[in-house]
């Protein structure tokens, strides 16, 4: 179990980390969605989610849980064992200002974190998960927090001069991506063969050994991965808006929270619209971690739209 505090208001975060359970949640990294949610934290204490938590419950308890894949630079542990990161600071923010002191957060294997959520292990997902409408069925998702574009990791020179899904297709490249992440959806509708990698450190090895020719996840996530290892001989391509089908993948994360759990996610979202509505505001949370004013979510992009998967068109260019 991994405990953090506001950053602004309160103690910097402290973390309980349990070296010898972490190798569980790896068993079960490429199995799917599994039944008991994937968990690599500790699971000892009374900390954890409830199926019934309410504002009001959670005010009471002091601390909200919430599951995190440790994918920098949403939600994750530094190198000093501390839980950070975007998503983190938005939630440290929000429930502080809810009445809500603490943040704790149980890491699990990606596509664990809807199944786990809806077990109850916690009681919202910290992650910038992508809003889609298979996700939508199973989970309740907040307004849009961030927005972002795909990008891959490629050998450096990118020998294979690949820079969008289409390349990757017409290619023939071995390509890898996070299983249960929306890439990975990207490269089933368009019917590339894809190796599943388990986290972002794994698909960069897969790239660097050979094994993978190109490996994609968010931009942002991408940039963070290859700042942290200098010496990895690969490159990230420029970011684009993937085009599957003819249809422009909008790209926006937003927390997750279980279905009917209404009054805890407009709690959240009155609150969120604080932050994104404000330029300033925005950056002034999420900016340490490398969001900029080209992730703030604008216009008319909403949660409502994206369950129903209605986007819009490609222009002429694939752009």
């Amino acid at each position: 179990m991994f405990a953090s505090s506001s950053r602004t208001r309160r103690n910097r975060i402290g973390v309980a980390a349990i070296g010898a359970l972490l190798s569980i949640g790896l068993i079960a990294a490429c199995g799917g969605e599994t039944d008991d949610g994937g968990d690599r934290s500790s699971s000892g204490g009374d900390s954890g989610g409830d199926k019934n938590a309410t504002l009001a419950s959670l005010k009471d308890k002091g601390t909200i849980t919430v599951g995190i894949a440790g994918e920098e630079p949403y939600s994750y542990t530094n190198d000093d064992g501390e839980l950070t990161g975007a998503t983190i600071a938005l939630h440290e923010e929000i429930w502080g200002n809810l009445g809500i002191d603490n943040v704790e957060a149980k890491q699990v294997d990606w596509d664990s974190l809807i199944p786990g959520l809806t077990a109850g292990r916690y009681d919202a997902i910290s992650a910038g998960m992508s809003i889609l409408p298979d996700r939508c069925k199973k989970a309740d998702f907040g307004d849009p927090e961030i927005m972002y574009t795909t990008a891959l990791m490629v050998p450096e020179g990118n020998p294979d001069d690949l820079h969008d899904m289409q390349d990757i297709k017409e290619s023939g490249a071995n390509f890898a991506a996070m299983n249960g992440a929306i890439e990975q959806g990207y490269a089933d509708e368009m019917n590339i063969d894809t190796m599943k990698v388990a986290s972002p450190e794994d698909g960069m090895e897969a790239v660097e050994s050979g094994r993978a020719d190109v490996y994609a996840l968010t931009g942002i996530s991408l940039r963070a991965l290859d700042e942290k290892n200098p010496d990895a001989n690969v490159e990230v391509t420029d970011p684009f808006t993937a085009v599957v089908n003819g249809k422009l993948q909008v790209g926006a994360g937003a927390t997750v929270f279980r279905k009917n759990n209404d009054e805890l996610r407009e709690a959240y979202n009155k609150e969120l619209a604080k932050i994104v509505g404000d330029k300033d505001e925005f950056e002034r949370v999420v900016g340490e971690f490398g969001f900029t004013e080209a992730e703030r979510p604008q216009g008319d992009v909403n949660t409502k739209m994206l369950c129903a998967g209605n986007l819009p068109d490609a222009d002429e260019s694939g752009d």
